[in-house]
């Protein structure tokens, strides 16, 4: 088993040893040659991992969220093929003719 840091601050480990850590799990799992007690026990770590990893990917999302509001409030969308930033326009009110 792989020796985990405390999670505190610098210490903690970091995404991509968390991911690669549940990476190696997952592939033991597939083996399917453990007892059950270690599938058990791995499934849990892996559980747990998942669960740390799903929180840190929210809290960077909420990160760049807050990095991307413009001075107003308004989100700033940032198009995948672009490097410029352009600001969302709020939409009108005005009635919709289908």
């Amino acid at each position: 088993m792989a020796k985990r840091e405390p999670k505190s601050g610098a210490a903690a480990t970091n995404f991509e040893g968390q991911l690669a850590s549940l990476e190696r799990i997952v592939r033991e799992l597939e083996r399917g040659d453990l007892p059950l007690e270690q599938s058990l026990e791995l499934f849990e770590q892996g559980v747990k991992l998942s669960r740390e990893c799903q929180e840190r990917l929210n809290e960077a999302e909420r990160r760049v969220e807050v990095l991307l509001r413009g001075g107003d409030g308004s989100t700033i969308a940032v198009p995948f093929e672009s490097d410029e930033l352009i600001e969302d326009e709020p939409e009108a009110d005005d009635e919709t003719v289908f």
